[in-house]
């Protein structure tokens, strides 16, 4: 089998081979690129011959997999899909999985840095104190007691809640599927908007979740909410984002993806409001977190070599 990384997968390239080299079988052929291109023409060149391509975050589509008929296996090296087209792959035939669970620990440590931050205003304490400034004007608040509410009670989304309950958090969760969690309510995604201090989103990018959150929804959150957003951009309507920080009608926000991939223009309506904690999409970047998944894919290939594929979309 020829397996093609089509982009750096955050580890040094001889690490990754040998974590490669424990796939059984003398006859795989692995091409390693080093640089992430996401120009379709260079894709197709490169998955040319591949059947199966391993990619993190860079769209694959269609127009991409039509030029690769030797193509049998997608193997993505993230949480999130949606930049694969699975419905081609499904009536193609090629198998998709993905690496659920190995960004789990930091996307959730990003989380608590982001709500801490905003919480006890610490990025305007570096700021003050640097120019001869005092706390006058940055006491923040504590966590204990507040009402923590998460969006999408996954794997990310319970880890949260668990963190949230060691501060001492009241916690609250919407799910689309009913879920038993010790210490957590489940409510309406309207209720948790207007009873939750700080909201955490943990859904992933579907037709559905796409615009969830938007005018209407921050409309209903407290005057004193903090929102984090370390799911997918397009989840949120950033201008609807924008306009609740600069009306106040929120007190803070932090947000680790946009609707494109940084870079992001700097015109970006969320870089214009005050409140605001941006990151370059971060949250599942950490040492840790690209060990867990290198070895998550070299375990699916070799699964899917086995004809017992494990973490399957389709």
């Amino acid at each position: 089998m020829k397996i093609t990384f089509l982009e750096p997968l955050g580890l040094p390239k001889e690490n990754l081979k040998k974590i490669m080299e424990t796939i059984p079988g003398t006859q795989n052929e692995f091409t390693y690129y080093d640089d992430r291109n996401e120009d379709p023409k260079v894709l197709t060149e490169r998955g040319q011959g591949a059947d199966c391509v391993v990619l993190s975050n860079i769209k694959f589509g269609r127009e991409i997999m039509e030029e690769c008929p030797q193509l049998k296996m997608v193997c993505v090296a993230f949480t999130g899909v949606d930049l694969v087209d699975i419905e081609y792959c499904r009536k193609k035939g090629i198998r998709v999985c993905n690496c659920a669970g190995y960004s789990t620990v930091a996307v959730a440590d990003l989380v608590f840095g982001f709500v801490l931050n905003l919480a006890r205003k610490i990025q305007e304490c570096n700021e003050a104190v640097r120019i001869g400034g005092t706390k006058q004007g940055l006491v923040g608040f504590e966590l204990e007691g507040k009402k923590f509410g998460v969006i999408g009670a996954g794997a990310i989304g319970q880890r949260v809640l668990r963190i949230a309950q060691a501060f001492g958090c009241e916690t609250f969760a919407y799910n689309r599927s009913p879920k038993e969690i010790p210490g957590v309510t489940f409510v309406s995604l309207e209720e948790l908007l207007k009873k939750c201090d700080i909201i955490s989103v943990h859904v992933p990018q579907t037709r559905e979740t796409i615009g969830l959150l938007g005018e209407e929804q921050f409309a209903m959150m407290k005057k004193n909410a903090l929102f984090i957003n370390t799911a997918r951009g397009p989840i949120v309507d950033s201008a609807a984002l924008a306009k609740a920080l600069k009306e106040e009608k929120i007190a803070g926000a932090a947000v680790d993806v946009f609707e494109m991939e940084p870079p992001v223009n700097q015109d970006h309506a969320l870089f214009g409001v005050k409140n605001l904690i941006a990151t370059p999409h971060v949250a599942f970047a950490s040492q840790q977190a690209f060990e867990k998944r290198a070895l998550i894919v070299a375990e699916n290939i070799k699964c899917w070599l086995e004809g017992n594929m494990q973490n399957v979309i389709c």
